[in-house]
């Protein structure tokens, strides 16, 4: 049995960044950059109009001719005499010889007389050239989740593809014979399935889609041929149950029949001691305890920075924030405990219910408190360390 410490650093080691693809823009999104973007362009890459108005030269003039109008997308420029306006839209090229977009709503027209009732100051209203950035400049870094901003912007920039890091595919298999889906009437001595779809979803909250789900009973050989199958088919493997010692836990030996190397098995913590974690060449195997609560719980500590780093994120490991703890905890067992709580305000509340086999409180907690091993006690007004679970 290793520390908690000493299992995020194995699993840092044995776990590699994904491999890098172009992908369209269109099909990006939630992805992660996988190289530094540097603008090929100026933005805007003329001087622009910010206002619908007048272009011109500026002067102490209260009238002033109209010569021409230009619109947005309009090439061609509008040579400019002192005196001279031009009609202008908001987004269109600036004439070269105009220093001073002024808004329609500060003027009035007689025909084809301009006359100034608020002359602003001269260069009001214009864009130049390079004034969100400049040609050359590093404008996203690797690492970046792309989001529809950021997406947007690149477009703007003339981007149609873009290298990003390959999500890993990943596989699901959940043992045993007392489980039976959702909607199918309980046989005694049943329980209702519920860590593949809470898996599922909290892949789906990283941004990991399609996910392959096998089901076996507790059968050495079906436990076999699904490790097979989903290494096959996956970078990273999530077992739910049966990595203990009992009879009918098949997952280690399932593992070893497919050349999948231990790195460690148990950690000292509760919940979650049953945990196991393995490598087969670059694909990386997660054994997760049966109990859904212990489940989540290493999921949350131990895949979550695992799966990011797979997807190309730089700060990959989950960050510890601290509170004030409004509760007394008790750890008589020497191993790190790690709690389901509410944070607000800073001030940290226990929720009531911790057993490993629930769910319930998970479903409202919004943080994991982490108390060491070798803490016996906490009491209320000392600090806490977290995890938020809203922020990850």
């Amino acid at each position: 049995m290793i520390v908690v410490a000493d299992a995020l650093k194995f699993i840092d080691e044995h776990t590699g960044l994904g491999p890098k693809i172009k992908k369209s823009l269109a099909d990006v999104y939630g992805h992660v950059l996988a190289e530094n973007v540097f603008t090929p362009m100026n933005m805007p890459p003329f001087r622009q109009s910010s206002m619908d108005g007048y272009a011109l030269r500026w002067s102490d003039n209260k009238t002033y001719k109209m010569v021409g109008e230009v619109q947005a997308g309009a090439a061609k420029n509008t040579a400019l005499q002192h005196g001279d306006a031009v009609r202008i839209f908001t987004g269109a090229r600036v004439p070269d010889e105009a220093d001073t977009v002024i808004i329609q709503e500060h003027t009035s027209r007689d025909e084809d007389v301009l006359n100034i009732d608020k002359m602003p100051v001269m260069g009001s209203n214009i864009r130049p050239v390079g004034e969100q950035v400049q040609l050359g400049d590093l404008v996203l870094e690797e690492g970046k989740f792309l989001n529809e901003a950021a997406i947007g912007f690149l477009a703007g920039l003339g981007f149609e593809e873009i290298p990003v890091y390959e999500p890993p595919k990943v596989g699901i298999l959940v043992t045993g014979n007392e489980l039976q889906q959702p909607g199918k009437p309980l046989e005694e001595g049943q329980i209702y399935e519920s860590n593949a779809i809470t898996l599922q979803m909290a892949l789906k909250r990283t941004g990991i889609n399609g996910v392959t789900i096998e089901r076996v009973g507790d059968d050495l050989k079906e436990t076999i041929k699904a490790v097979e199958k989903l290494l096959k088919n996956s970078d990273l493997v999530l077992i739910s149950g049966g990595i203990s010692v009992g009879d009918y836990d098949y997952v280690q030996e399932a593992l070893q029949k497919n050349g999948v190397q231990e790195v460690f098995y148990k950690v000292n913590q509760k919940p979650g001691k049953p945990l196991w974690f393995g490598t087969q060449g670059k694909k990386i195997v997660f054994a997760l305890p049966g109990n859904p609560g212990s489940s989540l719980t290493c999921f949350y500590v131990y895949v979550w920075p695992a799966l990011r780093k797979l997807r190309g994120v730089k700060s990959y490991q989950n960050k510890e924030k601290t509170a004030t703890l409004q509760t007394t905890i008790k750890n008589p067992f020497g191993k790190v405990l790690f709690l389901k709580a509410t944070v607000s305000k800073n001030e940290a509340k226990l929720m009531g219910v911790q057993a490993s086999s629930m769910l319930k409180s998970f479903a409202t907690c919004n943080a994991l408190l982490i108390v060491p091993a070798e803490i016996e006690e906490m009491n209320p007004g000392e600090e806490i360390k977290y995890i938020a679970l809203d922020q990850l």
